[in-house]
């Protein structure tokens, strides 16, 4: 149902719907492939450790594009987007695999982060034109569910090949399988309807989610999200190969921690449709992932099993919530809301600005591991926002 009386106007295309899933799930393979190593090349490209100002600029960058997005999508369109942003992808990953590590390299990856943020941005834009307000929690779960079983496979595959073939076999690997979505996308996704009723600036958006304070609540849920992902992404590899882990070990660690994603998310999805809502569980997430990335400082030895265990239940609260704020969020708005999406989806390269420039300066104070016990608190300050959230209907 519309929020404070927005009308919606949605169709629902099962078809399209399948498709995306499928697209979504090599999207998803390819990200986690690069995604969970990024920040050690960049440490080999730089030199040092503190590799946070080039995600930094990466999403300042992807921030500004995204606060602009509905003027792109009115003049491309949304399915445009999604393909020119494949292919630059593709272009940049062919760089990689022929130059060394250093400056120029630094400025590929942070291109390959920003259109990797519009992909899925786009990508997001076209599965809402083509679903309904009734079964968001079920589309959505069952979208994130697909997409997160393709990160399920990525890390564990990338840490192999980088311990036996080092970086030149992981951008080959990437360029082949970026070539193969793209084919893929090109035969399935066509032109998008990307019509939209009003010319918006951004303080008229910003206007609009300040009346319709749910949507504002589910953004700053959304953002904490998105600077616990910004924050576990830029260290949480890190940390362990500093204490002795093996890139082998740690592709073990991280496919146990990205289960949660792939067995939660979809049953959530369906149970907040029919029954409960979101509310209750995301209050609950939130608890959760901030009590258990808190403990992660108090972590020292090498054993497998715990930090595995630890990651999995960071990983529980945060597939959680990345499901129902997607559920609840686009029970309140449509395709047609092109900005709000846009907005809304600023929570990703927001949450990774802040993660950025707090890391930047924490690491010159602080060591490695204080960074997590931080995050943890940090993670609190969305209970409220979540606890005043209006409850969704269900069917």
């Amino acid at each position: 149902m519309a929020e404070e009386g927005y009308l919606h106007r949605e169709k629902l295309n099962r078809k399209k719907i399948s498709l995306i899933n499928l697209i979504s799930f090599f999207i998803g393979f390819s990200q986690a492939f690069f995604i969970y190593i990024l920040s050690n090349y960049l440490k080999l490209s730089f030199g040092r450790e503190n590799v946070g100002i080039f995600y930094l600029i990466a999403y300042l960058i992807t921030l500004i594009l995204l606060l602009n997005l509905y003027k792109f999508v009115k003049k491309f369109g949304k399915s445009d987007i999604f393909h020119f942003s494949l292919l630059y992808k593709i272009i940049i990953t062919a760089f990689l695999l022929v130059v060394s590590p250093g400056p120029f390299a630094i400025v590929l990856v942070v291109l390959y982060i920003i259109f990797g943020s519009l992909e899925m941005v786009s990508l997001d834009m076209i599965l809402e034109s083509h679903s309904n307000d009734k079964m968001s929690g079920r589309i959505r779960g069952k979208f994130l569910t697909i997409l997160n079983a393709g990160f399920l496979i990525g890390p564990f595959l990338s840490t192999w090949i980088l311990g036996k073939y080092d970086y030149n076999g992981v951008f080959l690997f990437l360029l082949i399988f970026n070539l193969f979505i793209s084919g893929l996308a090109v035969w399935g996704i066509k032109k998008t309807d990307h019509q939209f009723d009003v010319d918006l600036k951004v303080r008229d958006i910003i206007k609009k989610i300040k009346i319709r304070k749910n949507v504002g609540r589910i953004f700053y849920v959304s953002f904490i999200l998105e600077f616990f992902y910004a924050m576990m992404i830029i260290h949480t590899p890190l940390y362990p190969i500093n204490i002795g882990l093996s890139w082998g070990d740690i592709g073990i660690i991280f496919t146990v921690m990205l289960i949660p994603f792939v067995i939660l998310q979809y049953p959530l999805g369906v149970l907040a449709d029919k029954k409960t809502g979101e509310k209750e569980f995301i209050i609950f997430a939130v608890i959760l992932m901030g009590l258990s990335t808190g403990v992660i400082y108090f972590i020292g030895g090498k054993s497998i099993l715990v930090w595995s265990m630890i990651l999995f239940f960071t990983r529980i609260g945060a597939a959680i919530i990345e499901i129902l704020r997607d559920s609840y969020f686009y029970k309140k708005i449509d395709g047609y809301d092109v900005d709000l999406i846009g907005i809304f989806r600023t929570a990703m390269p927001l949450g990774y600005i802040a993660a950025s420039g707090i890391s930047i300066i924490l690491l010159l104070i602080f060591p490695l591991k204080f960074i997590f016990f931080l995050v943890g608190l940090i993670v609190f300050s969305a209970l409220w926002p979540a606890i005043k959230l209006a409850d969704s209907e269900c069917e």
